[in-house]
């Protein structure tokens, strides 16, 4: 193993799966509440931000795996939200 990393990228690297990892506690607190399996939008804002923040650390790792898994994930991070901004804008009363 490689340990020879930069420590401002290393502290993006932990700040990234931070962010990523406090999605799975969002998920869970909120299921637990209810009682029932939910997925809050915290979950996914918490998932794009974490994404963007290891896919950077990833770049500059230029590690294509990396990179690739992120990058892929973004999308489907992304793609949630406007489906969640589209209901809440139809759900919006009118001016």
């Amino acid at each position: 193993m490689n340990f020879d990393i930069d420590g401002g990228w290393l502290a993006i690297g932990f700040l990234g799966q931070a962010l990523f990892s406090a999605r799975f506690i969002v998920q869970w607190l909120s299921s637990e509440k209810i009682k029932k399996s939910v997925i809050p939008s915290a979950f996914w804002y918490f998932s794009l931000a974490g994404g963007l923040t290891l896919l950077t650390y990833a770049i500059h790792r230029r590690d294509p795996v990396f990179i690739i898994g992120q990058a892929s994930g973004l999308f489907i991070y992304f793609r949630n939200l406007q489906f969640l901004w589209r209901d809440r804008s139809k759900q919006a009363p009118e001016s």
